[in-house]
């Protein structure tokens, strides 16, 4: 298959970045569609992507895609801004055309292509969200975008993710363990776990599983975390009947769409999917 990448390279910058899955899951897409283009890792120190960015065109770079800590530092450096990279401030696709840069955002749309795949229509639902980090901020803006119904951020300290309320009147923050917490939990027709509570390597887990039990029966239960691909959370919301998925469909749904900004051309999202699962779970699975 012909394509703009055909002899170029792309890259995934971060600090830390080596244990980044990009470059498996972009050379199993670009492998699939019989391009040839090689995808690699690059470190960027914190606080140093500015002064490294003017370089990247040398870099025979067609674009990269940036993971902590740049996807905010990115935003200003852009020429261009894509609508939900603007919305969500943050970018983590960078393209890079006649030394120009444009910058876009996946992680929202990756993560509600994610939900499609499981038969999961966001549009009127009401959800509840455990956490108001950075994963959080791409996850219900998205939604809210999409037409969802009440979504309701739920946080240790609210008064840090107010700016997520105000933007979006859909969007409302809740302190854990109020009464308002307890109530968006008992209405939540889909709760999505956006902390990394339960994650391999993150010694921190929840205390209780007890706020399931307050989940109307059946309300699918996600988890944004895909190492160990079924966490705690996920185990006992399968024991209390709920449909579960874990973060696995929104890490390589971004990355499609992200391989599509870098070709400038639609790709068959099930044929990604599958040359992707074939290189990636048994590598997950390794962890567990």
């Amino acid at each position: 298959m012909s394509s703009l990448l055909d002899g170029k390279t792309l890259a995934v910058i971060g600090d830390p970045i080596e244990h980044s899955l990009s470059p498996l899951i972009q050379q199993a897409m670009l492998d699939e569609l019989g391009i040839p283009c090689t995808y690699g890792r690059i470190r960027v120190p914190a606080g140093t992507v500015g002064a490294w960015l003017p370089g990247a065109p040398g870099l025979n770079l067609a674009g990269f895609n940036a993971t902590m800590p740049h996807k905010t530092d990115l935003v200003p450096l852009m020429d261009t801004l894509s609508d939900d990279a603007a919305m969500y401030h943050a970018v983590n696709t960078v393209v890079i055309r006649d030394g120009r840069f444009h910058g876009h955002n996946t992680d929202g749309g990756g993560f509600v292509r994610s939900l499609h795949d499981e038969g999961i229509r966001p549009k009127d639902l009401r959800i509840a969200v455990y956490g108001a980090g950075g994963a959080a901020r791409s996850v219900v803006l998205k939604l809210a975008a999409e037409g969802a119904g009440q979504i309701t951020v739920c946080c240790r300290t609210p008064a840090r993710a107010e700016e997520l309320a105000r933007a979006s009147s859909r969007v409302r923050v809740v302190a854990i363990g109020s009464e308002d917490f307890e109530k968006a939990l008992s209405e939540a027709e889909l709760f999505i776990n956006c902390t990394p509570l339960g994650m391999q390597g993150v010694n921190s887990q929840f205390s209780s599983f007890d706020f399931l039990d307050r989940l109307p029966a059946g309300a699918p239960v996600c988890d944004l975390i895909y190492r160990p691909l079924k966490t705690e959370l996920l185990k006992e919301a399968e024991k209390r009947g709920h449909h579960v998925m874990n973060g696995l469909g929104m890490l390589i749904h971004q990355a499609i769409l992200a391989l599509e900004q870098f070709a400038s051309m639609p790709l068959d999202a099930s044929l990604m999917m599958a040359a992707v699962q074939k290189k990636l779970v048994p590598e997950l699975k390794k962890g567990l």
